[in-house]
Formats: structure tokens, sequence, C-alpha cells
């Protein structure tokens, strides 16, 4: 390869990879280098990351990838979670997963200190218990923390991982929006917010743009990969925002679903809509590309099949399991992804049968019923999030992109057509790494903006279109959904 290119890492909570790329003539390439696991680690009756054995994967991708011309290293990750480093730059304790019990009960506590509507008002974010607003406050709501009082800094997934590659200790902006601690107007750290709480305010860092550049790979680091003195350029290292830039969409009509584990749904605004509606429906404001704001809900995504492909030892592949869901009769069980049962249950198909038992429905009997409950439920979902997200907006959401790993899921695509009513653009599966690499690209004058970059991703791929299919019985179905929703 004798263009230059440039290395994303990409890490999901379910896997990781290491890709190669270049956006030359037009075009977009990617190569996909390394591809390991990834998944939560019960120590002692907590959840947590391995963080370092994926950094040793990162180090094994890197070496892998040393050939060429590569001019930069950026790394993207879920949000939320963080590591806490010591005065001597030390990580003090195992960084928790976001699924981790310790924040149960943590917003209520939090909120008779500073009510929920202010907190909304100044971060603009939707409430979970996960936020790293809360994570933080479940380390000292019964008393002073010895972990807290001792660190010197908060780093973000990524930002930790740019570090240890041989770069500053910053907060990307786009990572650091998803905390609830940053401020949603002035887009720094609430020192208000966090001083009410009781967290120390000292800890954060300055935050820094997508396509910032961060440091330069270490020498000892270029001696073990064989890469050369390159740069580490921090993407919009949340996944979701790399995922974001990769839409291969022009003008502003669109919504988008960054289909994965979760399912993140929404559009890009110029800017924030924290009112009081956009808090009673469950709305985020988090960081966009060059100043825009993806106004979005979290929704429990492909987790659902993930976890029931474990629990129900499924092994044929993801497009085999979606022809047999395909068969299924529809809509026989009808689910509510947002129900709390399916969130981090210890057996997810006994959470779909203590749903069905507990609204009334007879449970699923195969596997591929269980999925196609899953999926019927996820489009339901979606048509729901849409409407929402109409309230907010001043012109109306024409169609859907899907991006990433659920694009390929050709039902789910055909159902979230049927449900929402619009035409679904399906694809590219590796938006969130050609959104990384287009930000790094950008970085270095490969491409000159946002919308060019998008305009080569779409050159690069085939989008797969869904048309809604006329179905009189979705009606009924909707009607009973909202019903559902409503007791559960």
């Amino acid at each position: 390869m004798n263009k230059p290119c440039h290395i994303a890492v990409d890490l999901g909570a379910d896997s990781g990879r290491v890709v190669r790329g270049w956006f030359a003539n037009g075009h977009v390439g990617v190569e996909e280098i390394r591809r390991f696991p990834n998944g939560i680690v019960p120590v002692l009756g907590h959840k947590h990351w391995n963080l370092l054995r994926l950094y040793d994967e990162i180090l094994q991708g890197l070496k892998s990838a040393a050939c060429g011309e590569v001019e930069s290293i950026g790394v993207d990750s879920w949000g939320v979670d963080y590591v806490l480093l010591d005065q001597d730059d030390q990580l003090l304790g195992l960084p928790y997963s976001y699924r981790d019990a310790r924040t149960n009960g943590m917003m209520d506590r939090l909120f008779a200190q500073v009510p929920a509507e202010k907190v909304y008002a100044a971060t603009g974010n939707q409430f979970l218990q996960f936020n790293t607003l809360f994570q933080l406050f479940s380390m000292i709501a019964d008393g002073p923390s010895r972990q807290l009082e001792a660190a010197r800094a908060l780093l973000m997934v990524p930002d930790y991982l740019h570090y240890l590659l041989g770069g500053q200790k910053t907060n990307e902006y786009t990572n650091a929006s998803t905390t609830q601690c940053l401020n949603v107007h002035s887009r720094q750290w609430d020192a208000e917010l966090l001083a009410a709480v009781g967290i120390p305010g000292g800890i954060f860092h300055e935050t820094v743009l997508p396509g910032s550049s961060v440091g330069r790979l270490t020498p000892e680091l270029q001696a073990l990969t064989g890469l050369p003195d390159v740069a580490i350029i921090a993407p919009a290292t949340h996944d979701t925002a790399s995922a974001v830039a990769g839409v291969p969409a022009q003008g502003e009509d669109w919504a988008y679903i960054s289909s994965g584990t979760w399912s993140l749904m929404g559009v890009e605004t110029p800017q924030p809509v924290a009112t009081p509606q956009a808090r009673t429906l469950g709305f985020t404001n988090e960081g966009g590309i060059d100043g825009t704001i993806r106004l979005l809900r979290n929704i429990v995504g492909l987790w659902l099949v993930q976890q029931l492909r474990l629990h129900l030892g499924i092994t044929c592949s993801h497009a085999e399991l979606a022809d047999l869901a395909a068969k299924e009769k529809p809509f026989a069980a009808i689910i509510n992804p947002d129900d709390p049962l399916f969130f981090a249950p210890e057996s997810m198909p006994q959470a779909f049968v203590e749903f069905c038992q507990r609204t009334g429905q007879q449970p699923p009997q195969t596997p591929a019923a269980f999925v196609r409950a899953a999926l019927d439920g996820l489009a339901l979902q979606y048509r729901y999030v849409l409407e929402q997200l109409n309230k907010l907006l001043t012109r109306p959401v024409r169609r859907i992109h899907v991006i990433g790993g659920g694009s390929q899921n050709r039902l789910l695509c055909q159902l979230t057509a049927d449900a929402c009513g619009l035409p679904v653009l399906a694809g590219p599966v590796e938006a969130t790494a050609m959104g990384n690499l287009a930000l790094q690209a950008r970085a270095k004058g490969h491409v000159s903006s946002l919308a060019e970059a998008r305009q080569w991703i779409a050159n690069s791929c085939e989008l797969i279109e869904y048309q809604p299919r006329t179905d009189g019985g979705l009606e009924r179905v909707w009607k009973l959904f909202l019903t559902i929703k409503g007791r559960t």
C-alpha cells in the first residue's frame, strides 16, 4: 500500500477491531486488520472491563497494520465509562462497566440534592442510571471515597487509550458529552453541578474537538509495533458520533439508527434541544461534528438478539437466524424493549417469558420465535421514538439511514420501514470506522469537509433501500404496543 492511510481502533461492548483505511480520489478504502472479543468481566460482585487486555489487542493490531504510509491513529468506543488516575498516572482500580449494579437507585438520590429539571436543563442528557454522573455519585453517596479523593484525572475509555499510545491527557468532546457532567450550552464541564453533588471538578481536563491532534506514538511503541512517528488524532471518540459522521446522507430531512448492541436513533441539529418536553420524552443532546448536536434516544438494540443467541445456544449465522425469524408469525408476542427486564438479565429468554406472562401474552416457544419477538419489538420502538422526535423538530423526518451491524439484518430493516412508514437506507456496516477515518483524513488534509467525506463514503458503499409495505393489521399491533408500554 503506497497511499497515505490511517488506523481506526473501534471498540464496542461486544467486540473490538483495528481497521486501516484511506480517503483518495473520491472513494474510501477500509481493511479490517484485527478483530477481537470484548465483554464484561465479573470481579467480586461487580462488572468491569478488562481494559489492559484490550490495549494489548490494539497493540497486536497495530503491529499487523504497520505497512505502507501510516499517518495517524484514532480510537473510538462506547460512552459513559471511564478510568481514574492517581498523581503518578496509575490506574485507580478496574474500570467499571455501565451495566454494573452500583448505580441502582442513584438517580433518585442525586435528584434529592439537585432537581432533575435543573440537571437536564444544564446537561441536556437523558436520564440513564449508568451515565458517568451517576457512576461517580455512587462512589460518594454513602460517604467519602478514598479512590475519588486520590484521583487526579478522569479519562474516558478512548481518552485513556490515546494517553497510553503517547497522547496527552485530554477529554474529547463527543465522549465527554455522554457523561451528564458537561454543560450542553457552554460545552464545558459544569462546575456548579459537580460541586452540588460533591464530585471534584479538578479531575476533568479541557475538552478537545474531534479531529484534534493529541500526541505522537511513543518511541517505545514505534519499536514494538514497527509503526513510524505517527500522529494520534482524536476522532469523534464516542462510537455513535463517529458512526453519524459516517452516514452517507445529504440534506437535512433524515434520521439515523446506529444499530448494534445499542440502537441510537436521532438527528443532527445545529443547537441543543434541552427543553422540558425533550426531557419528558427522554431525548439526549450529545456532541457531534462541527458544532452540531446529536439529538437522540438510546434503545436497547441487538443486545436482545446477542443474549438470546448466547442463552439459547443458537449457532447459525446472523443472516440464517434472520431468515428463520422471518418465517415466524409476526407480532405473536410484543415486547417493550425499554422495559428494565431487558437491561442486564441473568437469562434473556427468561426475561422474555417473564415479560409475556406479566402482560398476558403467550411466550415464544422456539429460538426463532424469540428472535422474531425481539426484532418486532425493536421496529415498533423505532416508530415510537420517531413519532416523539418529530414533536421536537421544525421539519419532519422523511427517510431513515440504518448504519452499523444491524444494517445487515434484512428482516429488521424491512420491519423498520414498515413500522415507521418511511424508506430505510441500510449501510454502510462500517459507518463507525469510516467516520473515525474521515475525521483523521480531514485533519491530515485529504478531505476538505464532512459533507465531502460523506459523499465519498456514499461513493464507496452499496446502500440497500427498503420501502414500507402496507399492512392493514399494523395499526392494531401499534395500538397494542402502546397499551403494553403504558402498563410496563
